[in-house]
């Protein structure tokens, strides 16, 4: 069984409709002597319990990601 890997630069919006957070995930476009453009590509929906899930695994990542120093506070979005 092949497992599909999806590539994203980030997400574009999340919503809550239907009793669904949904994300939209978006890729960067490039445009000719422009900035790249953000397009959607992925739709991801989950229920509320898993994106709950998902955003406590997430923060685990964070704090890991902190205390290796790969990442560092922003102080002054703190304030």
């Amino acid at each position: 069984m092949s497992k599909k890997e999806i590539y994203a630069d980030g997400i574009g919006q999340i919503h809550f409709a239907g009793g669904m957070v949904r994300f939209d995930f978006v890729t960067l476009q490039p445009k000719e002597n422009e900035q790249p453009t953000a397009e959607i590509n992925e739709r991801i929906i989950m229920p509320p319990q898993g994106f709950l899930n998902a955003f406590n695994s997430m923060q685990q990542l964070i704090d890991k990601l902190l205390e290796a120093g790969v990442l560092q506070k922003n102080e002054k979005a703190a304030k």
